[in-house]
């Protein structure tokens, strides 16, 4: 069976400061079985990798000679069923600690804020917290943690415009291999 390839590219969404997931993710939604998805994008989207992995596809990434990235996502032969997420945290709240670091991460363009939450947990202790500020959902980082083993839950502030992630650390940057 040879595999066609439906182009999407979410380079100017990116550029514009905007979260092109939920377009990524119709695109994948709309795909007949035998076509994959041409992602073009202004970085390697490697959270999107294991996304789209736990929804049977395979992936190959070329960097561009500009500094963007072209992803082609195949359907496997066999296709993976999709894991269950972990739950993202206690719903209890008395059991989380106060935060021992807070970022500020609404002024930069993806991929920093991910970039910079994941860089701060690993330099933090077991159990620790971390609080971030973004100015949208940060979908490509959740599956981040997730893998990662730490335990994490957010929600749009009151002004609908700011989003607060809060980390619980699950092990320190010596554990991690």
């Amino acid at each position: 069976m040879t595999t066609t390839f439906v182009d999407l590219d979410v380079r100017p969404t990116l550029r514009d400061g905007g979260e092109p997931f939920e377009q990524i993710m119709q695109a994948v939604s709309a795909l007949a079985p035998d076509q994959g998805l041409r992602l073009l994008a202004t970085f390697e989207p490697v959270p999107l990798f294991h996304v789209l992995g736990s929804k049977g596809f395979t992936h190959e990434a070329t960097e561009l000679a500009d500094g963007d990235w072209e992803v082609r996502f195949t359907p496997s032969q066999t296709a993976t069923p999709a894991m269950p997420a972990p739950p993202a945290a206690s719903s209890d709240a008395t059991d989380w600690p106060e935060p021992d670091r807070h970022l500020d991460n609404r002024e930069l363009e993806p991929p920093e804020p991910m970039v910079r939450i994941l860089a701060a947990i690993e330099a933090m202790q077991h159990g620790q917290v971390l609080s971030a500020l973004l100015c949208r959902e940060p979908m490509f980082l959740f599956p981040e943690l997730e893998k990662r083993g730490h335990q994490w839950r957010g929600g749009f502030e009151p002004d609908g415009t700011t989003y607060r992630i809060l980390v619980r650390v699950a092990r320190n940057s010596e554990q991690v291999v």
